[in-house]
């Protein structure tokens, strides 16, 4: 037990005060019409590296983008084997209730996980001493592939070269939910991939036509 809380604590609970005075007050009205129910028609997988924040980087209002992080903003093929599929099951929601119009999948620049998977540093290691994060990233070993044959595993080429493979293949695994295949051949959902380079601040668009990120200006 401690007496009081932390110093990280109190900087949460400071921000959470600020966030009352200028985010919620002035906009009672937006926060009102959320009350009952969400309408966003925006789904982002990000990571979960503290640096990336998809609602800063967009500077969208609470209530537009349904958001889902986790390491290496990755998506796990479909699969109806037991177990707990979170990705999958904030896909089916965003897909089946919420009915978004476009799904963004955002990677990043220095992203540790991808970083991981080009090294493969984590392989053998237990559950909870890095175990669990190379089984994750091990969804990355096709992608890793023609990268590491191309660019060798470390250096800035090589990762950035690992981070977009990453967007490229969880783009690929989202087309293999039969939800999300109907919705885009029906023109019902779009399916975006997206590089935010932390060193410039510069995002980059996918354009599947040439398979380049291409910064938006």
């Amino acid at each position: 037990m401690t007496d009081g809380p932390s110093p990280q604590l109190d900087r949460l609970i400071a921000g959470y005060r600020r966030f009352r005075e200028t985010g919620w007050y002035p906009r009672r009205e937006r926060w009102s019409a959320l009350r009952e129910a969400q309408q966003p028609e925006i789904m982002v997988i990000a990571c979960s590296d503290s640096r990336v924040d998809p609602a800063q980087i967009f500077d969208v209002d609470p209530g537009e983008i349904f958001v889902v992080r986790n390491v290496a903003a990755m998506v796990p093929p479909f699969e109806t084997t037991p177990g707990h599929h979170g990705v999958s099951a904030a896909l089916e929601f965003a897909v089946q209730v919420l009915r978004v119009r476009e799904i963004v999948v955002m990677g990043h620049g220095m992203c540790g996980g991808c970083q991981a998977a080009l090294t493969q540093e984590l392989r053998g290691a237990e559950p909870g001493e890095g175990g669990f994060i190379a089984d994750w990233i091990a969804l990355l070993d096709e992608a890793r592939t023609p990268v590491a044959a191309r660019y060798g595993t470390t250096g800035r080429v090589a990762e950035r070269a690992m981070e977009q493979a990453a967007v490229k293949a969880s783009i690929g695994n989202l087309r293999t939910f039969p939800c999300i295949q109907r919705k885009e051949e029906t023109g019902h959902l779009r399916l975006t991939g997206a590089f935010f380079a932390i060193s410039d601040g510069l995002l980059h668009v996918l354009d599947e036509t040439d398979g380049e990120f291409h910064p938006v200006s």
